[in-house]
């Protein structure tokens, strides 16, 4: 038998071959996964590679790498070209993928993983042929995922910063009822009920070990921290008490005073409100706390304790002044604090030391304390307080309770202590479920009840089958709703509320005047509260400006008085000239709220057309 001849060594080497459906076949059938990169099947000289990336974006630059390769491959010679299209060749391949009939064309799939040299190593068996294009094979096989392993992480990292969203947006979405996506994800991902009952009992477990006080699991700061670990992953290791105590903690600072940077250049572009709460906690410690806001947001500037003080005028005033100083006069447009004859006093000694500062008590409180006016009308006070008895008989009795909810398909508002507009929300609320509670309390299951025999329950079935609660009920809430929607615009973070909460008001009050007009005696007893507590305290000039500049509450009033509308832009005027003291600079102010004021309709078009 004849011994095979020796192979040429002065012939030059053949041009790399590569199967040519690699180059027709999609990224989203070349890529199924990624564990870096061994290969476990390099196994003839038509094999075929396929890398495997996490995502989309990884593919899409996986794909760029391809086509580079495709514009060399094409200047293969034609006969290599047809044997890598060839099927036949395939078809007697030994490697074990094509057994399998994983074709490229059809989505074939490779298993890869990273092995510690970070080496390709072939694990299957490799046929003894020495043919050069092998060799070539696998060695454009180790260049490529050489590569593409150097560039992995890279990938990874700008696909999670461009498509991951930050643990703060996830949460925000969470709380947003406009969006439902994030809820659509956690759907997606939910897990067993075993498991979510394990990382419940050791949640639970580290409240109780610790003493943390429970509400501490209702903070938004609670929400973002348990989604970063889960878009962590597993193996997360907490930073340790001296990370906590320093490292972390300047970070922190760093932050804060990132976030003041970007609240001290819209309190210079815009200019601030200077806002005070003060409150007693249990240990009956007298707080005050001051914060500016301005379109930027609310940031707290500090608080005090003033316990051992007394709170007079002068002290007050002595401690708004420090605050403005942080700010800066120049840029504190307003005080606001709440309606009690020492801020008022303090706030009428602050526009004394800086003549161009507004003092302004606060719109919300001011709102609350007229509607507890209004709830002590006599005959509203005697609704209020039947709605109250039933409400609390009804918490009270867990059983009496679950059937509630049963009918109403969820819960009543019930009144709070701290915020009288809450008893108006109450009578709302029963209002609104007045067919269920009437239902519940003439039900089977209520007379079955032995509460009903008692006098708490005899009494509450009365007052919800009694037709005058239910018309007194009705009168309480068209005095009280016009009161709850401005309330809603003064105590809302969505829109500012200065350019709004003068049209609610007068909106409210004519709203009132017509609900109440067959009631004159009624009628005549809510304005006087309303009177006493808005157009006293609250006709505040800036207010009237905001409405003047606000071009969709403006020209509608224009059109229905041309009075109101003057009287607008002479609190415009007032607040202008108050705030700058400069004459050519009110000269030019002046002309250009001419301008505004005559230009009506190319205004209301443009308003319009952005809508």
């Amino acid at each position: 038998m004849t011994p095979p001849p020796p192979p040429r060594t002065d012939a030059a080497p053949p041009p790399p071959r590569t199967d040519a459906a690699l180059l027709d076949t999609p990224p989203a059938c070349l890529i199924r996964r990624l564990s870096s990169f061994r290969m476990n099947s390099i196994s003839d000289e038509n094999a075929t590679v396929e890398v495997v990336f996490p995502n989309a974006a990884a593919a899409a630059e996986a794909d760029a790498q391809l086509t580079g390769v495709a514009s060399t491959l094409g200047k293969m010679p034609p006969e290599l070209a047809a044997m890598a299209k060839d099927p036949k060749r395939h078809a007697k391949s030994k490697d074990p993928g094509w057994k399998k009939e994983l074709n490229l064309q059809q989505g074939r799939e490779w298993d890869c993983e990273a092995d510690s040299g970070g080496e390709v190593q072939e694990t299957c068996a490799v046929p003894s042929s020495g043919t050069r294009i092998k060799e070539s094979n696998r060695m454009f096989a180790r260049s490529y995922l050489d590569s593409a392993k150097q560039g992995s992480q890279k990938y990874m990292k700008s696909v999670s910063s461009m498509l991951q969203k930050s643990p703060e947006d996830v949460v925000s979405e969470r709380h947003s009822s406009r969006n439902s996506q994030t809820s659509k994800m956690e759907h997606c991902t939910k897990k067993s009920k075993e498991v979510k009952q394990r990382v419940d009992d050791h949640v639970a477990d580290f409240f109780y070990e610790n003493g943390i006080p429970l509400n501490a699991i209702n903070s938004r700061s609670w929400e973002i921290m348990l989604e970063s670990i889960g878009q962590y992953g597993a193996g997360y290791r907490s930073p340790s008490y001296h990370d906590i105590r320093n490292p972390l903690l300047d970070r922190a600072l760093e932050r804060v005073n990132e976030t003041k940077k970007k609240h001290e250049e819209a309190w210079k572009e815009y200019g601030c409100s200077i806002m005070s709460d003060g409150w007693t906690d249990t240990r009956h410690h007298h707080l005050i706390s001051f914060l500016a806001n301005s379109p930027a947001g609310t940031f707290f500037l500090g608080s005090v304790d003033a316990s051992n003080e007394v709170a007079d005028a002068i002290m007050l005033a002595d401690l708004l002044e420090k605050q403005i100083e942080k700010v800066g006069k120049e840029y504190v447009v307003q005080v606001v604090t709440d309606n009690g004859a020492n801020f008022k006093a303090a706030g009428r000694i602050l526009m004394e030391r800086i003549p161009t500062l507004f003092w302004t008590p606060c719109a919300a409180h001011c709102l609350d304390l007229l509607l507890e006016d209004i709830g002590k009308i006599k005959e509203f006070h005697k609704c209020i307080n039947n709605a109250k008895k039933v409400c609390r008989f009804i918490y009270k009795h867990g059983r009496l309770l679950a059937q509630m909810r049963n009918k109403l398909g969820g819960d009543l508002v019930r009144p709070a202590v701290t915020r009288f507009a809450t008893s108006f929300f109450t009578l709302a609320s029963m209002y609104k479920h007045k067919a269920d509670l009437r239902s519940l309390f003439v039900s089977t299951e209520w007379h079955d009840n032995k509460l009903a025999a008692s006098e708490e329950g005899r009494t509450a079935e009365k007052i919800i089958l009694s037709i005058q609660f239910w018309n007194t009920l009705e009168i309480c809430l068209k005095a009280s709703q016009p009161l709850l929607i401005a309330l809603r615009i003064a105590d809302g973070d969505e829109t500012p509320a200065a350019p709004e909460i003068k049209a609610a008001m007068d909106t409210a009050k004519q709203t009132i005047r017509d609900s109440l007009a067959d009631k004159p005696q009624l009628l005549n007893e809510v304005l006087t509260h309303f009177d006493r507590r808005w157009e006293k305290q609250m006709e505040q000039k800036l207010y009237g400006a905001a409405l003047f500049l606000n071009p969709a509450k403006f020209f509608a009033i224009k059109e229905k008085s041309v009075r109101d509308a003057a009287r607008l832009r002479a609190m415009f005027n007032d607040v202008l000239w108050k705030m700058v003291p400069n004459d050519d600079e009110q000269c030019i102010i002046s002309k250009q709220a001419d301008d505004y004021e005559k230009s009506q309709g190319k205004l209301l078009e443009a308003i319009s057309n952005k809508g």
